[in-house]
């Protein structure tokens, strides 16, 4: 048998023609990004078949990501960092003045806009969580869209405090207490905050879904509270009562990271706010209809695409819906559907270049570990080539406390083109299977999570899939520190080491954290590997940090950073580089200057990647 074409790697990691599209809130046209002098911006079309987009954004340094319209449909948003470094501006787009710049709405030099909502009960305002006063507290300000006024309405109480909305105007905070529970607060006349509820930080998921109700009377939480899966309720924010909201008998609620510019909402709403579904994700993905007239609509949607539901928008109609699906062969497909007469329309694939025939389909497998836990995984074989002992690449998600899920994996796709087989685990450690599942990991970073990604190559070898002298692994931020596990704590298993923007000094990773993060890694860093500050602690940290272990590698490394990387700086990289090259051990180190956690300037991934093909064929196989 003989496989595809040979794919290319500007193939699989181009641009798209065009992706993220969202409905304006009168129905009358969509905004989506599309390549605008080599970056991604913001273009809009007229639903009219016929019309001509036009761009309405002009970034030539860095592609858009996400962006959205305000109730007003004159008005479209979005966000945009300086090379990488994640201080989000928030900049809006006046539709009815073509040619018009936009304006930078928190124009504040090293401020971050964290959180931009509707404020209740206020059209045309935005209440947004911003830390231009100082960089470790985000005060709550309301900002008119229109003119872009800002008003403060509650500074930061202290570090790990925030405030948000509730109903009437009254202002709330949550905060996360010394053992990382998080506390609902109420301010009484004399401005001190009083306790309204806790919720136990252990009992409800790291990162893990909140939004106020529509009417300000309540937030729905994510929460695995007696039960070992996520499920969702609704607090009374006046009584603290905490009400079921819905829950799912085998799944998690979505538990994929719900900060732009990520994954679809966990909630689906409407317009106005109001709760119409919720996302689970198993195997694949579940949505629960809590509306009737939206569960006749996703029946409908449902019918178009046999991948999972991914960004969806409706007009404030409910009638009129822009779907995209997420496939594992056919990534991103957008559709428009108007509910009132039917009609159905494919606006766009994002990647028309892709033959899906020419993809290899994702299969979920269950891999069981050495003490027992179920893993849930994804294996990728390449098409066309007999699945027997085939060269490995071992691919390990960020997070941790993040899954991997079934979808389109531009990675996966270059090895398996390539005649290799891909193989995600979702180690313990990793969210969205259960409660047990994740607190599995605490205390087991370079132990039992790392014995995981072991046993899912030994059972890819079993199988008779994989060839154990021809296995590389390849991570990103965890996973590239899971990289650089694997090549100092079990060198002997990995003939090619791909360590992207990773962490090699755990006790250097949290003291390097920005100031406003760090009352939050009580609830996750501090719970699951410890606290540097106490010497005990920060010894047993040093001990699972690939640094400590740099005699023991013997395999070659490619190492690739971010230079404006914010969450797992450059000395990170630096640090283990030099100490491999001092050893004489082959290291490829590639930095860019203008990218930071997550690369998103689409030469910067072509090059990351071409680099990456070539290090691990050159390891573990032949270039097809």
């Amino acid at each position: 048998m003989t496989g595809p074409d040979h794919l290319a790697v500007e193939d699989l990691f181009a641009d798209p023609q065009r992706a993220k599209a969202r409905i304006s809130p009168d129905g009358t046209r969509f905004a989506f990004l599309a390549p605008w002098k080599n970056r991604l911006n913001v273009w809009v079309q007229d639903l009219d078949p016929d019309a001509e987009p036009r761009c309405v954004t002009a970034d030539e340094t860095r592609s858009v990501q996400s962006f959205h319209f305000t109730d007003d449909p004159r008005w479209l948003l979005y966000l945009q960092d300086d090379g990488g470094d994640e201080n989000w501006h928030l900049h809006r787009v006046d539709l009815d003045t073509p040619g018009s710049p936009a304006v930078d709405l928190t124009p504040f030099p090293g401020a971050r806009v964290v959180s931009a909502e509707p404020s209740l009960g206020r059209p045309g305002r935005l209440a947004i969580l911003l830390n231009a006063r100082n960089p470790a507290e985000f005060d709550l300000h309301e900002l008119d869209i229109a003119t872009g006024e800002l008003t403060m309405l509650g500074e930061c109480p202290g570090p790990g405090t925030t405030w948000f909305q509730a109903g009437g105007g009254e202002l709330l905070a949550t905060s996360l207490t010394a053992d990382g529970d998080v506390e609902i607060l109420r301010p009484d006349a004399d401005g001190a905050l009083r306790h309204v509820l806790l919720l136990p930080g252990a009992d409800h998921p790291v990162g893990g879904m909140s939004q106020v109700t529509a009417d300000g009377t309540g937030m729905w939480f994510g929460t695995n509270e007696g039960t070992d899966r996520t499920r969702l309720v609704r607090i009374d924010l006046a009584t603290g009562e905490t009400t079921e909201v819905d829950s799912h008998p085998t799944f998690d609620l979505d538990p994929r990271p719900q900060v732009f510019p990520t994954a679809p909402p966990t909630l689906i709403r409407d317009r106005a706010g109001e709760l119409l579904g919720v996302r689970y994700l198993g195997e694949r993905q579940e949505i629960r209809a809590l509306d009737p007239h939206f569960a006749d609509v996703l029946a409908r949607l449902q019918e178009l695409s046999d991948g999972d539901l991914g960004e969806l928008t409706s007009d404030d109609t409910g009638q009129r819906w822009i779907a995209s699906f997420n496939h594992d062969r056919d990534p991103g497909a957008t559709w428009f559907y108007d509910h009132s007469t039917g009609e159905r329309r494919l606006l766009f694939r994002p990647l028309p270049h892709l033959d899906p025939e020419s993809l290899a389909p994702m299969t979920p497998v269950t891999i069981t570990a050495r003490d027992g836990l179920e893993l849930p995984s994804y294996l990728t074989l390449p098409v066309g080539v007999e699945p027997s002992e085939l060269p490995l690449v071992l691919l390990v998600h960020g997070g941790p406390w993040a899954r991997d899920a079934w979808g389109f994996d531009p990675v996966a796709q270059l090895f398996a083109n390539r005649g290799f087989a891909a193989l995600k685990v979702n180690f313990r450690g990793s969210t969205g299977f259960g409660k047990a599942h994740t607190q599995a990991a605490i205390g087991e970073f370079a132990g039992a999570m790392h014995d995981d990604l072991i046993d899912g190559v030994d059972w890819a070898v079993e199988q008779g899939y994989a060839d154990p002298d021809r296995v590389a692994i390849f991570g990103g931020s965890y996973g590239g520190y899971a990289a650089l596990v694997g090549a100092t704590f079990t060198p002997d298993r990995f003939a090619a080491v791909v360590d992207y923007v990773g962490i090699s000094n755990l006790a250097n990773f949290m003291r390097t954290q920005p100031d406003f993060v760090k009352p939050g890694l009580v609830n996750n860093w501090f719970r699951y590997v410890g606290d540097p500050a106490d010497p005990e602690q920060e010894a047993d940290m040093l001990a699972r940090s690939p640094i400590t272990r740099v005699d023991a590698i013997r395999a070659p490394l490619l190492v690739v950073q971010g230079a404006n990387d914010a969450r797992v700086v450059q000395e990170e990289s630096d640090l283990i580089v030099e100490a491999v090259r001092a050893r004489g051990i082959e290291v490829e180190y590639l930095v860019f200057d203008d990218e930071g956690h997550m690369f998103v300037n689409r030469e910067n991934v072509i090059a990351m990647f071409h680099a990456a093909d070539r290090f691990i064929t050159r390891h573990i196989g032949d270039v097809k």
